[in-house]
């Protein structure tokens, strides 16, 4: 569909953002003010390990607050996880959960709050606005520069018994706080914080080039896109330089406010497709994906991309929409090879046979109907053939 008033009414829902250094050190106050006894901490493996839960357990310890801590999240976390950690949640009588990850781990923690019982099954909100009882409050601490799904009302689940990722979709799991602070990236390694980048230029790109895209959305968007390209290249060659990941964390914040507001569409329904059956993690899914999805989404809406392309920094004087096409197709490839991401989707074992089961799931996925125009099962098989043959796009 076409969108032809840019100014038509839109809602911008976000939590209590704060950004800045020394953000996830107010977290102690954040909890107290909200009244709970005793909260569960979601977390992952890898954040565990590089101590970032822990810090947040002790900042939490200095209120006086008991907590109790869930870990077992997998990359795209599972429904029977979520189940884990509603029934955790109520077990341990808590009253607010913190989640301190990534987006995997922002999505459990969401799941959890939505099932929080424990005696229903988080399927059975997929969709929008099922979710029928108010659930407990949500903090977040992000630890990546990546999908800020501390941002959004949505959380991405996977079906372990069907392979498949599906959205829950409500205004009532919305985070009511995030402390978004850069210093907790600088643990990610390269690949992680490469994968994390390529997240959040996906969720910019999809947001201007949604149908339910907006000036204040487009404004957000296009800052991302290029903050992202000059920046996520020195993140990963200057560590621990806290200059480039401040704009990389700001970049990931201004991609998840914009798509926030205009919600999923074709780069999620191919990105939920492909995890879902392959159990990639969403990461390495967009940087396996994006430059093909770009590509083949380009003529849907020509002029968007191409202000997506002078944003990623292309000369677009005098180019057609041919030029322009390959030109952004090519700048994203760049990106790609040198934020050191080389591997592709044959290498992790997706084959071309898979190419029309991805591409049939993706195309029937309620998550296009944000898009300008149809997209057919033909395009979404073209382009994840392409992807998996790692050819031209």
């Amino acid at each position: 569909m076409e969108r032809y008033n840019p100014f038509e009414m839109r809602s911008l829902i976000l939590p209590e953002i704060l950004f800045g250094s020394g953000a996830m050190e107010m977290v102690d106050r954040c909890v107290k003010e909200r009244g709970a006894s005793k909260i569960l901490v979601v977390t992952d493996p890898g954040v565990l390990k590089a101590g970032w839960a822990e810090i947040a357990d002790r900042l939490v310890k200095n209120t006086g607050i008991k907590f109790a801590l869930f870990s077992n999240v997998s990359p795209g976390p599972l429904d029977t996880e979520v189940k884990e950690g509603a029934l955790l949640y109520t077990k341990e009588k808590c009253g607010l959960v913190l989640a301190v990850g990534g987006g995997s781990v922002t999505d459990c923690a969401k799941g959890i709050a939505a099932s929080y019982t424990g005696s229903v099954n988080i399927n059975e909100f997929e969709g929008e606005e099922l979710v029928p009882l108010q659930p407990p409050p949500v903090i977040c601490i992000p630890t990546t520069a990546g999908t800020s799904s501390d941002l959004s009302q949505y959380a991405m689940i996977t079906r372990e018994d069907r392979k498949r990722k599906y959205a829950v979709k409500s205004r009532k799991i919305m985070p009511v706080k995030t402390l978004i602070d850069s210093i907790t990236t600088t643990t990610l390694p390269p690949e992680l914080t490469a994968c994390s980048g390529m997240a959040a230029l996906a969720n910019a790109f999809e947001a201007y080039t949604s149908a339910m895209s907006s000036p204040v959305t487009d404004m957000h968007a296009l800052k991302a896109v290029n903050l992202i390209f000059h920046n996520l290249v020195p993140a990963i060659e200057h560590h621990y330089d806290l200059r480039y990941r401040d704009r990389m964390m700001l970049a990931s914040l201004l991609a998840g406010m914009a798509f926030s507001a205009t919600g999923p569409g074709i780069y999620h329904a191919a990105l939920n497709s492909l995890s879902g059956i392959t159990g990639l993690d969403h990461g390495r899914c967009c940087a396996a994906l994006i430059e093909y999805t770009a590509g083949g989404g380009f003529y849907s809406c020509a002029e968007r991309y191409s202000d997506l392309a002078r944003a990623a920094g292309v000369d677009t004087e005098g180019m057609g929409h041919d030029r322009i096409r390959d030109a952004l197709v090519n700048e994203i490839a760049s990106l790609r090879h040198r934020a050191g991401i080389s591997f592709t989707l044959r290498e992790q074992g997706v084959t071309a046979d898979k190419a029309g089961q991805l591409a049939a799931r993706a195309a029937d996925s309620v998550l296009l109907k944000s898009c300008q125009r149809e997209v057919p099962v033909a395009r979404m098989e073209k382009i994840f053939t392409r992807a998996i043959g790692a050819v031209t796009p």
